[in-house]
């Protein structure tokens, strides 16, 4: 008899449609930036995470051009075998300044970066505080380590020490892991508080920059920077392909620490190593947020400036966020498809993200310092003839990046 084995697929794929959860890609013409073209509209783009506008920067494509002609288009095999060069040493070593950190190892993407040093550091003997707020990729982590995993209520330090109080002596070792901005919400996570408490109870902690890194801190380390705990020991993990504008992740920290990941961290190890060209690229856009603060103080007036248009606006209210990330929530699924048709119907750019991404459905959208004035007026002069009734649950668990 022919096999049915298959048959739960399409069946899945109908409840999803049912709920109002699925999802499509949408082809995007050209280079991305403030505008970008879309089935031959322009439209305003609010759904980008390249918060300085540097993915289109002529000095990083001619660094990746640069790259590719010295070095070919792909680097051909792991680090640890024919695939590292001198570029991806040069990249690290920059990542570690602007971190303010001794060393850093580069990965193939944040998510590689994330399930790699976490499978590595922690084991079954040992435990995992996590967020519950965090990001697909360190709750996969988590779980490839094989450790206790106990999620805690979204940035509640309190929960957080009752956990450590009644567990942390029957492990091993304990590894709290948490995102710094929290990229389905755009808050951050309490940092200074959580290395309170992993000081106290020897715990190691691991924050996750993606949404950080060039946006936060007087010279855009992130939250770390931002917080004024680059001094403190910690492990920070991110990626390259947000705010600087290429591809790739990293992981900074101690000397020791990365001399221990280059030898266990399985997704360092067995993967190819970050392209030439992306590999410069990225290394060009840390010296650009080092030498052009400007881009990030212009995010910045973005960012306020959004905020007071909207805070002007009583039916529309947005999530708390002190980041680029800003959201309003809507009640169901089928409201943030319309409430996005309606802004795409309008020349702007803006997705809904609906469960399982999230437990409440929302418009999430991203400022860039290469947002105009203008440009900014008529995403708020769209959103105020949307009639949204805002709900009050706001926390999320995060699946896409």
């Amino acid at each position: 008899m022919p096999s049915d084995a298959y048959n739960w697929i399409e069946q899945s794929l109908a409840t999803i449609h049912k709920a109002d959860w699925y999802r499509t890609v949408q082809t995007i013409q050209g280079h991305t930036g403030a505008m970008v073209q879309m089935n031959g509209r322009s439209l305003i783009n609010f759904a980008s995470n390249d918060y300085l506008g540097l993915s289109s920067d002529d000095r990083l494509i001619q660094a990746a051009i640069t790259a590719t002609q010295k070095y070919g288009t792909g680097s051909t095999g792991s680090r640890l075998l024919s695939g590292h060069r001198e570029l991806h040493r040069e990249l690290e070593y920059a990542i570690a300044s602007l971190k303010q950190t001794e060393d850093a190892l580069v990965f193939s993407s944040g998510y590689l970066a994330n399930l790699g040093t976490v499978s590595a550091i922690v084991g079954q003997r040992d435990l995992i505080l996590s967020d519950q707020c965090n990001h697909s990729s360190l709750k996969n982590g988590a779980i490839l380590s094989g450790a206790t995993v106990i999620e805690y209520p979204h940035c509640d330090l309190v929960s957080l020490q009752t956990h450590l109080e009644q567990q942390r002596d029957c492990y091993r070792r304990c590894l709290i892991v948490t995102d710094s901005v929290f990229s389905m919400d755009g808050d951050l996570c309490p940092l200074s508080g959580l290395l309170d408490l992993a000081d106290y109870y020897n715990c190691m902690l691991l924050v996750d920059e993606a949404h950080a890194t060039g946006v936060l801190g007087k010279c855009g380390a992130g939250c770390v920077e931002h917080f004024d705990c680059s001094q403190r020991q910690l492990i920070q993990v991110g990626t390259l392909s947000k705010a600087l504008g290429s591809l790739g992740g990293y992981v900074a920290g101690t000397k020791t620490l990365i001399d221990f990941l280059r030898n266990r961290a399985p997704s360092w190890i067995y993967t190819t190593a970050l392209s030439p060209a992306d590999t410069a690229a990225a290394l060009t856009a840390i010296q650009i947020i080092q030498q052009e603060p400007e881009r990030r103080q212009q995010l910045w007036r973005n960012i306020d400036n959004f905020k007071l248009l909207i805070h002007q606006l009583s039916h529309l209210k947005l999530l708390p966020s002190d980041s680029a990330i800003l959201c309003l929530l809507l009640p169901t699924a089928a409201d943030a498809l319309i409430a996005a048709r309606h802004l795409q119907d309008a020349g702007i750019f803006a997705p809904a993200i609906r469960p399982p991404t999230v437990p409440t459905s929302r418009i999430r959208i991203s400022l860039m310092a290469t947002h105009t004035v203008a440009q900014i007026e008529q995403l708020v002069d769209v959103l105020s003839a949307i009639k949204i009734v805002s709900t009050t649950s706001s926390k999320s668990v995060r699946g896409d990046r």
